[in-house]
Parts: C-alpha cells; sequence; structure tokens
C-alpha cells in the first residue's frame, strides 16, 4: 500500500506541474525569471511599470462596449451586424488615439497606456501594426514570459501604468 501512495503522490506532482505551466515547473526548480518588464528595464510596481493582465482586459471590455455602441447608433442596420461594424469601429479606434494619443479611451480610464520598449510613444505605422493585429484576436492570445501579447512584441510595444 505504501508503494501505492507514493505512486499516487508522484502522479499528483506530475499532473500539477503541468497543469501549472512550465514557469511554476521551472520556478519550482529553482530558475528566477525577475518580474514583469525588468528586461526593459522598467519598474517592478507603479508609473512605468507593466499593466496588469486585468486592467488591461477591463479597458479591452470598455472600448468594446464603447465601439459597439457607437456601431449600433450610427452604422448597423440590425444586431445581425453590429458585430462586424464593431470590430472595424473598434480597429479604426485603436489605430487613431493608440497612434496619437499613446492608448484607448479604455486604457486612458483605467491608467493605461502604449509605449515602444524605448519608452517613447509608438509611431503611428507600428500603432497600425499593432491595432490590426489585436483585431485578428489570435495575436493577443499568445503572451511572453512578460505578458505582452504577440501583438505588442511583433511592434516593440508594451502597455504600462501611468
Amino acid at each position: 500500500m505504501d508503494k501505492e501512495a507514493e505512486n499516487t503522490l508522484d502522479n499528483r506532482q506530475v499532473i500539477g506541474s503541468w497543469l501549472s505551466g512550465p514557469r511554476a515547473t521551472a520556478e519550482s526548480m529553482g530558475v528566477d525569471f525577475g518580474y514583469r518588464g525588468e528586461r526593459f528595464g522598467l519598474p517592478e510596481h507603479g508609473p512605468g511599470s507593466v499593466a496588469p493582465v486585468g486592467r488591461r482586459i477591463a479597458a479591452l471590455c470598455l472600448d468594446w462596449a464603447m465601439c459597439a455602441l457607437i456601431a449600433y447608433g450610427l452604422l448597423a442596420d440590425g444586431p445581425s451586424s453590429l458585430g462586424n461594424w464593431t470590430l472595424l469601429v473598434f480597429t479604426l479606434t485603436g489605430i487613431l488615439t493608440v497612434g496619437t494619443l499613446g492608448s484607448t479611451p479604455g486604457k486612458r480610464l483605467l491608467g493605461l497606456r502604449v509605449v515602444h520598449l524605448s519608452g517613447q510613444r509608438l509611431s503611428f505605422p507600428r500603432a497600425a501594426a499593432r491595432t490590426v493585429l489585436l483585431a485578428l484576436a489570435i495575436p493577443a492570445l499568445i503572451w511572453d514570459r512578460d505578458t505582452r501579447g504577440l501583438h505588442d512584441r511583433l511592434t516593440d510595444a508594451v502597455q504600462i501604468r501611468v
């Protein structure tokens, strides 16, 4: 029975490491990844640090809701076309606001900003490319260890707290 209990414990550890992901497994083995944004010289906490995921998702939801309201009021013929018009308004709003102001209305409300890794404002072509990639959704779902989406990595951008 002791052998069976030992095998059960080993299986639980294996399943736990699989569920936790490679980072948790590596950290349990003593690998130190540092904090999010350390590789870019960003502070760990406070203004200028990498924006938390929850706040970024909340900003995205606010932006989407605002764009849906605009699309519903001005462009959509009915509920069947609302999604396409919302995506178009979302893309145009993102290109214009991130390309000029550095943040969308939702990001501005939640104290976030999109900047180049150098800390400067994101150029308009980079902001446009980032927004188009974000509208495709898949690049935004693939993250690195600093929780930057693929759309941010491909455009050398990072979302920071203001």
